[in-house]
């Protein structure tokens, strides 16, 4: 017995001499992967937690632009990247649950290739035009393109992507035809809205809020089942004549899959006290985004739930990409 303790002593022994030579995680700059071009919404959110996460980790998180397809880009690169908590995603409806159905080559697996980090934000998207564009209002868009059916361009962030997907349902509820005009990236495509090359866009709150109050761009209406706090007077889609229409999109935090508990839990942490942080929930709510929080078990939960059902809603309008 005397040897046998001995020799369960020096194992554990061994085991926390190996624990302990673990580094502590962060040791180095962590790299935000924003799938989207700079000054798109996904960047701005992903910038305002990289500061406010970078603060609590103490270490640079340093965003890097992988803008291109939608969002697939920068996605596919974090799936391939090695699960040690230096890569993350800034994903989103986009990355998570609309290219997956849209696409047929779709390089990821939006639920089996990561590891559900944090939920950040609910973003409602706003429907806008440029100040030289006819109707004011989604009534009076509807009736032009009735009139005029494939007449009117709409601008989207790129084939598949969240603003792309959001034009097609709203074309498809409210019985018109319009033309899809892809640019790449949000930014290039809010500024073909006020070059007047495009006649309107669905666009996520926080790449569009400034422009419409600094009066650079109109707002017809918000996606969202209910209106915005932040732009009460404008009214929703649904509620404008095309009812039951919603599209909003999420922002959050993925990894690779396989990536070490500890670390998550860290990161879930992190992300909790960075929303938390009362500049952080201002920044958010002053762009429109609402801020949230989750667990990575609830997290993981929503992006299932939200993949199916944009997967059946995809699927029933018969949307497809190449």
């Amino acid at each position: 017995m005397s040897a046998l303790r001995l020799l369960l002593s020096a194992l554990f022994s061994c085991a926390a001499a190996a624990h302990a030579a673990e580094p502590a995680y962060p040791q180095r700059p962590v790299r935000l992967i924003s799938p989207s071009q700079a000054a798109g919404a996904n960047d701005v959110i992903a910038r305002i937690m990289a500061a406010r996460l970078g603060e609590v980790l103490n270490v640079q998180v340093v965003v890097d632009n992988r803008g291109g397809a939608g969002g697939m880009i920068g996605a596919d690169i974090t799936a391939k990247a090695t699960p040690d908590g230096y890569t993350l995603l800034a994903a989103s409806l986009a990355t998570h649950s609309i290219l997956p159905h849209v696409y047929g080559n779709v390089p990821y697996d939006a639920v089996r290739d990561f590891t559900p980090v944090a939920l950040f934000a609910i973003v409602p998207n706003l429907l806008t035009s440029g100040l030289s564009f006819g109707p004011n209002n989604v009534r009076e868009l509807v009736a032009l393109a009735k009139a005029k059916p494939n007449s009117i361009n709409y601008a989207s962030a790129g084939a598949g992507s969240a603003s792309h997907f959001s034009g097609l349902l709203f074309a498809k509820m409210a019985g018109i035809e319009i033309v899809h005009v892809p640019y790449k990236g949000g930014a290039p495509a809010i500024t073909a809205l006020m070059a007047g090359e495009a006649g309107f866009n669905f666009g996520p709150m926080p790449a569009t809020m400034s422009l419409v109050q600094s009066g650079r761009l109109k707002a017809l209406a918000v996606s969202s089942s209910k209106r915005s706090g932040v732009l009460p007077n404008v009214p929703t889609v649904s509620e404008s004549g095309v009812p039951g229409y919603s599209s909003i999109g999420w922002f959050g935090l993925m990894a690779p899959k396989g990536m070490p508990r500890a670390i998550v839990l860290k990161l879930n942490d992190a992300a909790a006290r960075a929303i938390s942080a009362p500049e952080t929930s201002r920044q958010l709510l002053q762009i429109g985004a609402d801020p949230t929080q989750r667990t990575p078990e609830e997290f993981g939960a929503f992006v299932r739930e939200d993949n199916a059902r944009y997967g059946k809603l995809i699927r029933e309008a018969g949307i497809k990409l190449e």
